[in-house]
């Protein structure tokens, strides 16, 4: 039986405001809409239950008013919970409260540090602060009444008790970002716990044709192969791919709800494209791994969730990409499946010399697919008027800035149908007509852009002047060759200790407590003397390079060997810090991980 609106507005209870008192030998937690329990959470043995609050706390005991709680992690001192300490009211969603994680909390346990040695004492606070860099990547998004890790068209296909089930547990589990961090916690305490998501929200209260409506965006990250842009690529073992993002926008107007649904995610095949301190490294396909049986586990899951697939590549149809676009095409055909259509586009080549509006030729070769595969619209009474029957899967390379200036063509083109639809739009009106609301419309896209990507890459976007302007500008050029700097140096210098962090967070490395004592901690792993000793050595002979090209007053033989010696020196060492790329290069220490060399660290 298919939920109607009003059932999806009754939810299993969470609290959405709680008094927070940390003693010497108890965490209580107590809820300010009921203050006749409290859940005990013991600082010995670390147990925790939700009690009648019959005068347990202190009456001395100062409180801290919290927002919810994130979970648990284990660290070396012991458990620590993670709570929501500022947060930011972004909008409604079908009347529910939508909100911005802004700042946390994490309260050790333990009540003390005296088990640990001094060396553990500073590995652990070194974990902690991979924990808060974590959560200080923009953006995490809540709510304590409507499940964000649903789409619309799934929540409608839901049985009338799904919504009595926890909202931890009825969630879709690929986006429930906090998933490890509750799930030893949140069983006994749902009422006391916050699913999150990590992605991009943005709610907008529009009028057109003096028509009130609310325009939505919610984009998803998956957890699954998460990580960042050069370490992590491709396919896994359970087809799960690389910065693969469900992104939905609503409609909602007089009761009427519509919404429409696009993916994207990274080539499914076995490739990969490790960081060697080359501005583009080599992109190498596996040759001994069977990538279909991978490409069919995940294609047979993204047909099942939604429905028909167009896949849209928008990678280079030759030099360094050509490779894989060959082979993208040749799984696609071994799959032979009805539900899955292949379309390739040649974006650099078709819009070079800044011809993009060439994109006009990709949107209108699948317009009659966009078309036939529809968008979900729900009727004020709740009537279901029209079912979204499949997705576009849109990658490039990275699934970034190409795969957002054409999710946002087709997101642009489906919405006028909506709209029209919904008469909010006259017939024969358009979305980019509307001077103020495309205005809208398109930096809500760019926005989305740089938020996607810094989540994978680190930097904002690159091609967002045409998605705020509808024009490639120079200044947009310039723009994203200071992004592309400074992508280069976080892939190479800082997304180790980044896929660390989002490891530790995820579950899918956890810290032992007996690291740094009976078992060597990853963290103490040491760079070779190179890694320091090169970029000393290359400094220094630059700098006198450097020194003597600009302040010598008169040049002579003398100068000139000067010159040539320390520019001998600097071009020297540059062969051999990049002759030795990889070992210079930030890669993660936790887990294994293959980085030219295999790396193995013991995993509870």
């Amino acid at each position: 039986m298919n939920s109607t609106t009003a059932d999806i507005k009754i939810t299993s209870l969470i609290y959405n405001e709680f008094n927070m008192y940390i003693c010497p030998n108890n965490i209580f937690i107590e809820p300010v809409q009921n203050t006749n329990i409290i859940l005990n959470i013991d600082r010995i043995d670390f147990t925790s239950q939700k009690q009648t609050n019959n005068g347990q706390i202190p009456t001395e005991s100062k409180s801290q008013t919290i927002a919810g709680i994130l979970g648990v992690v284990k660290l070396l001192i012991g458990p620590y919970i993670i709570v929501i300490k500022k947060k930011k009211f972004v909008g409604k969603i079908n009347g529910h409260d939508i909100w911005q994680l802004i700042d946390i909390d994490i309260l050790p346990i333990p009540k003390t540090k005296l088990h640990l040695n001094e060396t553990q004492v500073r590995m652990d606070i070194e974990y902690l602060n991979m924990i808060k860099q974590t959560f200080n990547t923009p953006y995490y998004y809540f709510s304590y009444t409507y499940d964000l890790t649903h789409t619309m068209q799934r929540l409608y296909n839901t049985s009338t008790s799904f919504v009595n089930i926890p909202m931890y547990e009825r969630a879709d589990q690929r986006f429930l970002w906090n998933h490890y961090l509750l799930k030893n916690f949140c069983m006994e305490h749902h009422e006391f716990c916050v699913p999150i998501i990590h992605g991009f929200i943005a709610i907008n209260n529009c009028v057109l044709n003096g028509k009130d409506f609310v325009w939505t965006v919610v984009s998803r990250r998956s957890r699954n192969r998460h990580g960042p842009r050069l370490l992590k690529r491709g396919i896994d073992l359970n087809g799960n791919v690389a910065n693969f993002v469900e992104t939905e926008m609503i409609v909602e107007y007089n009761n009427t709800k519509s919404s429409y649904v696009q993916t994207r995610g990274s080539i499914p095949l076995y490739w990969a494209q490790y960081p060697t301190l080359k501005y583009k490294p080599v992109m190498q396909i596996a040759q001994n791994e069977n990538h279909l049986e991978a490409a069919t586990i995940h294609f047979n899951e993204q047909i099942s969730i939604y429905g028909q697939q167009i896949l849209i590549n928008l990678i280079d149809h030759r030099g360094a990409e050509q490779e894989l676009e060959r082979n993208y095409h040749d799984i696609v055909s071994m799959l032979d499946n009805n539900k899955i259509k292949y379309e390739a586009f040649d974006f650099h080549s078709e819009c070079k010399k800044m011809r993009w509006d060439r994109l006009s030729i990709l949107v209108n070769r699948v317009a009659h697919e966009q078309d036939s595969l529809k968008y979900f619209l729900l009727g004020s009474d709740g009537k279901l008027l029209i079912l979204q029957k499949g997705v576009f899967r849109t990658n490039c390379v990275d699934c970034l800035d190409r795969t957002n200036v054409v999710q946002s063509l087709l997101g642009r083109r489906i919405l006028t149908v909506m709209l029209q639809k919904m008469d909010i739009l006259n017939f024969g009106q358009k979305v980019e007509d509307q001077l103020d609301f495309e205005s809208l419309f398109k930096s809500v896209w760019a926005d989305h852009a740089d938020i996607i990507s810094i989540q994978y890459s680190g930097t904002g976007a690159l091609k967002t002047d045409f998605t705020r302007t509808g024009k490639r500008t120079y200044n947009g050029m310039l723009r994203d060759l200071k992004n592309s700097i400074l992508r280069y140096y976080k892939n190479n210098l800082r997304d180790g200790v980044r896929q660390d962090s989002i490891d530790l967070v995820l579950g899918n490395y956890v810290v032992n407590a007996e690291e740094c004592a009976s078992l060597s901690c990853p963290l103490e792993v040491k760079p070779a003397l190179k890694y320091f000793m090169y970029p000393i050595i290359l400094m220094i002979a630059l700098a006198m390079f450097m020194a003597n090209a600009v302040f010598t007053s008169e040049y002579n033989t003398g100068t000139y060997i000067f010159l040539l010696f320390w520019g001998t020196m600097v071009m020297c060492v540059l062969s051999l810090i990049f002759y030795y790329g990889k070992e210079f290069v930030n890669y993660p220490r936790l887990s294994s991980f293959d980085n030219g060399k295999r790396l193995h660290h013991h995993q509870s």
